[in-house]
């Protein structure tokens, strides 16, 4: 099943920042982490992790926000202070968009639930699979498989 209809286009709340997706994603999650929920002001983050070669900013330019450290970069519009993208030291290989970034966004569904140990006792979004943190490193291989089979389509 391959009819994920790219490249997409989307941007930040105000329009300053503009980024394309041009190859298919790896996967869709839901964090539901205290730390994810706050930069969100939601129950959870909905992301979709693209991989790096298909992913580009093609307008404005982003600022880090959100968390500092050595190992998360979280991009945001300096403008508006929406929440893109993160970028994840060590795994250069894909980044992880925010889906209400998209333009066009009400197909994607979430593939993986994370942080389900933190999660609001409400909070449901029929994932397919559920994680109390980060699913092992050895598993992703096979779950990404699983989503690029079966995972959601445009």
């Amino acid at each position: 099943m391959d009819a994920w209809k790219l490249p997409w286009e989307g941007g930040c709340r105000c329009g300053a920042v503009r980024v394309r997706v041009s190859a298919p994603p790896m996967m869709t999650m839901a964090c539901h982490c205290t730390g994810c929920r706050s930069m969100s002001a939601s129950a959870f983050s909905l992301t979709i992790s693209i991989p790096s070669e298909g992913f580009a900013v093609t307008a404005g330019e982003t600022v880090i926000g959100g968390l500092r450290g050595p190992q998360a970069h979280h991009h945001h519009c300096d403008s508006c202070k929406s929440w893109l993208f993160t970028r994840i030291e060590g795994m250069d290989f894909f980044v992880n968009l925010r889906v209400p970034v998209l333009d066009e966004h009400g197909w994607v569904t979430p593939f993986l639930d994370t942080y389900a140990c933190e999660k609001l006792p409400w909070a449901e979004t029929g994932a397919r699979h559920r994680f109390d943190t980060f699913p092992d490193p050895e598993s992703y291989p096979a779950l990404m498989a699983e989503f690029a089979e079966t995972g959601p389509r445009p």
